[in-house]
């Protein structure tokens, strides 16, 4: 396997440390899926936790799967850390936040998170790639509700997510523009 220099759409500043290793099969999709370009939909800027430059924090890849759910594989870096070698739970939170949103985004629904209940089920382990997987559960009005939950490449459970997006009026958008 030969190691990621470039990630999607950004390109790594910071090199690996000593001894880890990413691999572009870690942050690949399964067969079957297809790659989704996040800044195309809702710009650079717009993403806190994808938009991560420097590869420390979060390194992430978007797909849609086989039903077209959006799916991401993240890796947590080592300025996630909350309790010793594992990730703090606000940034679990974050990337919740980011991926059901976007979820909602990808399925043609302009939105803003409105409330998100996160379960906390085990530590996460630091330097590690997992899996957010997103379902759009309802659309009622401006209601859009998003549930997913992230977990390791073998299915283990570290959290899941539960999601009120709220439907951007169009002139909110235009005025703040």
């Amino acid at each position: 396997m030969r190691v990621v220099n470039n990630l999607g759409h950004f390109q790594r500043k910071c090199p690996l440390t000593l001894g880890e290793q990413l691999t572009d099969k870690a942050l690949s999709g399964e067969p079957g899926w297809e790659l989704f370009d996040a800044p195309a939909l809702v710009g650079e800027t717009l993403r806190f936790v994808s938009g991560d430059q420097t590869g420390n924090r979060f390194r992430m890849q978007y797909f849609r799967d086989r039903q077209s759910h959006l799916v991401a594989r993240v890796w947590f870096g080592p300025v996630t850390e909350g309790p010793p070698d594992h990730a703090h739970g606000g940034s679990i939170a974050a990337v919740l936040d980011e991926v059901l949103g976007l979820a909602a985004w990808a399925a043609g629904h302009r939105v803003v998170v409105g409330n998100l209940n996160v379960s906390f089920r085990n530590l996460l382990p630091i330097k590690t790639v997992v899996q957010v997987n997103t379902r759009i559960v309802s659309v009622q009005g401006r209601k859009v509700r998003v549930q997913g939950d992230v977990c390791s490449l073998d299915g283990t459970i570290y959290a899941t997510g539960d999601c009120l997006c709220i439907k951007i009026k169009p002139q909110s958008l235009e005025n703040n523009c």
